[in-house]
């Protein structure tokens, strides 16, 4: 066989490997959001996909991986292998020089993100209550909006957009604290904000809080 067609086949077979695994992880999404984590089992995802049990674990894993890969995908809204930072989305915020102008652009890119993560959000909140490796999944996934947090955050203060008085870390919190899908399942999801909404009156709430007073 040559190298051109061998390419073919492998490229074939990763693709074919790429849409069994967001079967799968589609699959599970959609049973943790009807059923609970602790109700869903791997023979129910695996009978949703229409593959294996085998498989499940083969192509994604055990629940917790799933959980997981289901959470990353909503935070970037697909399952292309392109970190966050390199999205546009944070791209356009690292261009930006003007600190209302990027706390806007980040404000919608958090509703955005929100939007797709506060259902299976509250799935992983209560499954941290019963599972110790989903727990360690919630801890991880704090860790890593700290730390996108203090990018920001790092960010506004090379603009020199934090008032007087306020630390990058305060900062930091303040962006962290809001950006975990919880105040979006509070005021949109329950109480029936437009999402348009919510960024307005995160933006202005931010901009009072961080931003320097003219």
């Amino acid at each position: 066989m040559s190298e051109p067609a061998r390419r073919y086949v492998s490229e074939l077979r990763d693709e074919q490997a790429r849409r069994t695994r967001r079967a799968i992880v589609t699959a599970a999404r959609e049973l943790f959001l009807a059923r609970g984590y602790a109700a869903t089992t791997i023979d129910a995802i695996a009978e949703a996909a229409h593959v294996s049990r085998r498989t499940v674990f083969n192509a994604v894993g055990g629940k917790v991986a799933l959980l997981k890969l289901a959470l990353d995908w909503a935070i970037v809204g697909d399952d292309e292998p392109v970190a966050l930072a390199d999205r546009p989305a944070v791209q356009a915020i690292q261009a930006e020089r003007d600190p209302r102008r990027v706390l806007d652009l980040w404000v919608d890119m958090v509703v955005d993100i929100a939007a797709r993560v506060a259902p299976i959000g509250e799935v992983l909140y209560v499954a941290a209550d019963g599972d110790p490796e989903a727990a360690e999944l919630l801890a991880n996934e704090a860790q890593a909006r700290m730390y996108g947090a203090r990018a920001f955050a790092g960010h506004l203060v090379s603009l020199g957009g934090l008032a007087e008085g306020v630390s990058e870390q305060q900062a930091a919190d303040l962006c962290w604290a809001v950006n975990d899908g919880h105040l979006y399942s509070l005021l949109v999801t329950q109480r029936g904000w437009t999402p348009a909404a919510l960024a307005q009156w995160l933006s202005g709430s931010l901009a009072v809080a961080l931003l320097p007073r003219d």
